[in-house]
């Protein structure tokens, strides 16, 4: 089993500061809440998808079994509609939807007015001008720029099924995806603000996507005002394909079921996962963990700091506050540029009431200092979040102490890109905190932690975290792969004629004996770096590709900024120079973050003379990250094919 070493004996309720303007429940009503939805969870999940508006209400709630449910299957929605439309009639016309600010200090405010003008223009032009259908997949590859989430709900508002690449994934990787999923138009911009610097975005590509014979044309925003080449007939530029479109479009309902998005997220194999994700059910959970997680009101401005190519970033930057009717703050560029305080001033600037950010991003705050928070005024602020990792519970109070100034209780969330939505959670009005914990399940969500016998662990035993009954946002497949999809998340506990399969998160956990849940991170080869899920063998796979490299192993070792750091194990090809190596370990992390993005670059490269295998050829990456976080190695050895090979690598550790 899991072992765990982590207690903790702090203990926050609700502030009365946060409880005066809070309208969710208080402790008493929400376990009454809990109840209700665990006597019918039907019931519950059909009251939370009539707080949408659909085309035609759906009768069905749950059909299918597990791993192949649907849901509201029989009802057409609009999810462009549901996040713009159904406030132009309320007060909220002419309220901010979105305020941006670039990295060079330019600021735009966008009212849900004149964000359904944007998206219905942009629409038309898809549709009249690019050819695009419902069905046809939609790439986007651009930076934290309104256009960025004009672009999703357009797709959305056709039909369109939209793919967000992370802007930092290099060409190669943005090739791989658009292939993947047979994109049929990109949209991108000549160049992002990124520390100071206007780096070229359609230049780094271009020839990338001379690889992607799927792709018809491609839709340029002039940010940076750069030379960006294009190709007759399939490039255009984000105005000129805009210009004297419509500004009404009329929202078409779609099937409950019909693709929403595919986003890609890193797997064991190397190959990247395309995570597909429906309309109704993942809507129905957006909102509803929108609005109980960050107990929204008229007056919050929502500062989520994820890209947009991060399912935090379709979440709880685009679907989950828009469908609330919140207002968004969306920031361009890096957190420390200028200096290291640029969050704090902007959340000075422009009043910002929720924080929501990474564990990672909360570390590098701690370690550059207090100096730089208290430079500004953080009053503004109520409601803190994290997200993408577990939180250390010393990171927890300083993020309370120094940000929220012990007023502002903290909801640490735990979701994956394949769940579409936060499924444990504190209840900020109702849950008393302990720091390092992502408390308990949502009201509706059925989550334990068990043994590999599928039966649950007892109190403060870890075990692994699993869902044992289906949610509406839960993932419908891995795009054109469902033997990869029953594989990677259904084969670990397979049910049987008496018992539903559980989908298996992937992650390890314990339950305290508050029911409260600890996550201890993933127990297979993909690993957390700065909040974002990387495989390990993506990395590898990008290492062996170098001429130089004959095998890698690629292992991740805890870091107190980012929470994982990796460490590639590299074993050279005989013709490589003596002279070479001293310098080779920096041309590979440089060979990475092209192959890949800079996200991916191991923090340490280590040429060895052989790595630890089995005896069927198999490496013990176990063995490898013993050494890299302890130095000594424990456990079976016995299938270790030459045990020279380990005592070469702990002495090369000491």
């Amino acid at each position: 089993m899991i072992s765990s070493v982590l207690e903790e004996k702090r203990r926050f309720k609700p502030t009365k500061q946060f409880l005066a303007g809070s309208q969710g429940p208080n402790e008493k009503a929400l376990e009454l809440i809990r109840k209700k939805a665990a006597r019918n969870p039907e019931a519950f999940w059909k009251a939370q998808a009539q707080n949408l508006v659909w085309k035609k209400a759906p009768k069905k709630v749950l059909s299918g079994k597990a791993p192949h449910n649907t849901w509201f299957a029989d009802g057409r929605i609009n999810a462009a509609f549901n996040c713009i439309d159904v406030h132009l009639t309320t007060h909220r016309r002419n309220k901010a939807a979105i305020i941006w600010e670039g990295e060079p200090g330019d600021i735009r405010t966008i009212t849900y007015l004149q964000l359904s003008i944007e998206v219905n223009r942009f629409a038309h032009a898809l549709t009249k001008t690019l050819g695009v259908g419902k069905g046809d997949v939609v790439g986007i590859y651009m930076g934290m720029v309104p256009e960025a989430v004009i672009a999703m709900l357009a797709c959305a508002r056709i039909g369109a099924t939209h793919n967000v690449v992370f802007g930092g994934f290099s060409g190669d990787s943005l090739r791989d995806r658009l292939n993947d999923s047979k994109a049929k138009v990109l949209i991108t911009q000549d160049g992002v603000h990124r520390k100071g610097v206007a780096t070229p975005l359609k230049a780094a590509i271009d020839s990338s996507l001379k690889e992607v014979p799927s792709l018809r044309h491609v839709v340029v925003l002039e940010r940076t005002q750069q030379d960006a080449k294009m190709k007759m007939g399939r490039d255009v530029f984000w105005d000129q394909l805009v210009k004297g479109m419509d500004t009404h479009h009329e929202a078409e309902g779609f099937p409950s079921e019909h693709p929403l998005f595919i986003l890609y997220t890193s797997g064991s194999t190397g190959k990247p996962k395309g995570i597909l994700h429906t309309t109704g059910g993942y809507l129905t959970q957006a909102k509803y963990s929108a609005n109980i997680v960050f107990d929204f009101q008229d007056r919050d401005l929502f500062f989520c700091t994820a890209d947009i190519g991060w399912i935090t970033g379709h979440t709880y930057v685009t679907y989950g506050p828009l469908l609330c009717g919140a207002s968004i703050f969306l920031y361009e560029g890096a957190p420390t540029y200028p200096e290291a305080d640029r969050f704090w001033r902007m959340i000075e600037r422009h009043r910002i009431t929720i924080f929501y950010t990474a564990p990672t991003a909360i570390r590098t705050f701690m370690r550059l200092g207090d100096e730089f928070p208290n430079r500004w005024d953080l009053n503004s602020l109520r409601l803190l979040g994290s997200v993408g990792e577990p939180i250390n519970p010393e990171a927890w109070m300083w993020y309370s102490r120094t940000i929220g100034h012990e007023r502002c209780p903290i909801v640490d969330t735990w979701w994956q890109t394949e769940t579409g939505a936060i499924l444990i959670s504190p209840i900020p009005s109702a849950t008393t905190l302990k720091p390092g914990t992502a408390t308990r399940p949502l009201p509706g969500m059925d989550i334990d932690v068990v043994d590999k016998s599928g039966k649950s662990c007892k109190p403060n035993v870890g075990g692994l975290l699993v869902i044992k009954k289906p949610w509406p946002g839960m993932l419908r497949t891995i795009y054109g792969d469902e033997k990869r999809y029953i594989g990677a998340y259904w084969s670990e506990f397979p049910g049987s004629k008496k018992q539903a399969p559980f989908y298996f998160t992937g992650d390890g956990a314990r339950k305290d004996k508050d029911g409260y849940f600890w996550i201890m991170g993933r127990v297979d080869d993909v690993v957390n770096i700065s909040g974002h899920r990387l495989g390990t063998a993506e990395v590898e796979s990008s290492l062996v590709a170098h001429p130089s490299v004959a095998e890698a192993a690629v292992v991740a070792r805890p870091d107190e900024i980012k929470g994982s750091a990796l460490v590639a194990f590299v074993v050279l090809r005989a013709d490589v120079k003596p002279e070479y190596v001293a310098a080779l370990p920096e041309i590979l992390r440089a060979f990475v973050a092209k192959q890949i993005g800079p996200i991916a670059k191991p923090d340490e490269v280590r040429i060895t003379g052989g790595l630890p295998k089995t005896r069927s050829g198999k490496i013990m990456r176990r063995l490898l990250r013993e050494i890299v976080t302890s130095g000594v190695t424990t456990g079976d050895v016995t299938t270790l094919e030459d045990m020279t090979v380990l005592a070469a690598l702990r002495q090369d550790d000491e």
